[in-house]
């Protein structure tokens, strides 16, 4: 994620800009096992996000809590406690699959046509990067 933000990938070029508030984003990126006690925080950044919102899941970690998916305190998947629309596998995955899934993104939010002040939800749909 990191990567995706320097100089090299440079992301804020293809109009990703990385904010730490909740109420000032659209895109929720959540990346990392997720355990069964950071499950509610995450659902409160989820709900603080004003509409339309959408979430991306990166690494094998975030979308099936990667090896640590037996573990008895983490979950298998953040989809399992907010809606997914981008996935992007990988174990890290490459700052180019951020990027596309980024793209991606917003090549689905074009074609449903949910605009920043539209307010729809987000669509049942989800993309899976790299799965073309």
């Amino acid at each position: 994620m990191a990567a995706a933000g320097a100089s090299r990938f440079d992301a804020e070029r293809f109009g990703v800009f990385f904010r730490s508030s909740p109420r000032q984003c659209d895109v929720l990126l959540v990346n990392g096992p997720i355990s069964k006690k950071f499950a509610d925080p995450i659902v409160r950044l989820w709900e603080q996000m004003p509409e339309p919102k959408w979430c991306i899941a990166m690494g094998e970690c975030a979308i099936s809590g990667g090896p640590y998916f037996q573990s008895y305190n983490v979950l298998e998947g953040v989809d399992t406690i907010i809606p997914v629309d981008v996935y992007i596998p990988g174990c890290p995955p490459r700052p180019e699959a951020l990027i596309d899934g980024f793209d991606k993104l917003r090549q689905k939010i074009v074609r449903i046509g949910a605009l920043p002040d539209d307010g729809a939800p987000s669509s049942g749909n989800p993309i899976i990067v790299g799965d073309d």
